[in-house]
């Protein structure tokens, strides 16, 4: 269990916090239905216990394809989450994947997210930083965890101790990713820990023109990375699965989440 903590809203994270919850859809399909969404998700988080922070993109700039759908872009997008923090009093967190991007979005959400792509990105860095919200910062999958330590000085440098880092699984490219679980105690050494369960059954480009996955390993992996001591879980979550927009393959069924968190809870809390 890491030592460190960080603060999303008023979501204590790490050092003992109970497990939170990162989840929604992969990308603002529209706004009423993020809302919709939204809702349902807080409903669930509710009934469970989970503190909830919710994330939609507002643009996927790193598609398989340039005909697949990426959102509505910036400030369409920052209207939606918004509304969702404005409307259902939930800490909104969404990513970034230029300079420019950063000032606004930090102006709306309460975390800024940046890639795994980019994650060695200074200036992306710097200007998450420089938005005095909390960062989460994905681990690429080219990156080993000790690696992270230079994201992590990049932002304490940049004025921001406030930030989390998230594990998704190695082995880029050749439409696989692998988890190692030992990257969350290790990476705990600089930051709180995220696990991303449902990009982590992704298999990259795995489908021609989109990425495949295996979705019915998402519980399996999520178990795992609890047992491990992760701070927070990372949950694209959709009400038709099959049909989202983006990543359909591993968006996890809105109808299943109330009984995996129920399962995941317990588990935390055998941890002491």
């Amino acid at each position: 269990m890491t030592t460190r903590t960080a603060t999303i809203a008023d979501i204590r994270i790490g050092a003992g916090a109970p497990l939170a919850l990162i989840a929604g859809p992969c990308v603002i399909e529209s706004h009423d239905h993020t809302l919709k969404l939204a809702d349902a998700i807080r409903r669930v988080c509710r009934e469970v216990n989970v503190p909830l922070i919710f994330k939609a993109s507002f643009d996927k700039a790193n598609r398989s394809s340039i005909k697949s759908f990426r959102g509505p872009g910036l400030e369409e997008g920052l209207k939606t989450l918004a509304a969702v923090r404005e409307k259902l009093g939930l800490p909104v967190l969404s990513d970034i994947h230029e300079v420019a991007q950063a000032a606004p979005a930090g102006n709306v959400l309460d975390c800024v997210q940046v890639p795994a792509f980019l994650c060695r990105q200074t200036d992306l860095l710097v200007a998450a930083a420089q938005t005095d919200r909390c960062v989460n910062v994905k681990k690429g999958q080219f990156m080993s965890p000790e690696e992270m330590s230079n994201v992590a000085d990049k932002l304490r440098e940049a004025g921001c101790d406030n930030f989390l880092m998230t594990e998704r699984g190695t082995f880029f490219g050749y439409n696989r990713l692998v988890n190692d679980m030992t990257a969350i105690p290790r990476m705990q050494a600089y930051a709180p820990v995220v696990f991303d369960a449902t990009h982590s059954c992704q298999q990259p480009g795995g489908a021609g023109t989109q990425s495949a996955g295996q979705r019915q390993f998402i519980p399996t992996l999520a178990a795992a990375a609890v047992a491990a001591g992760a701070d927070v879980l990372f949950m694209e979550v959709h009400d038709d699965p099959d049909h989202a927009k983006s990543d359909p393959a591993t968006v996890f069924p809105l109808g299943q989440l109330s009984g995996l968190l129920s399962r995941l809870r317990q588990l935390d809390a055998l941890r002491g």
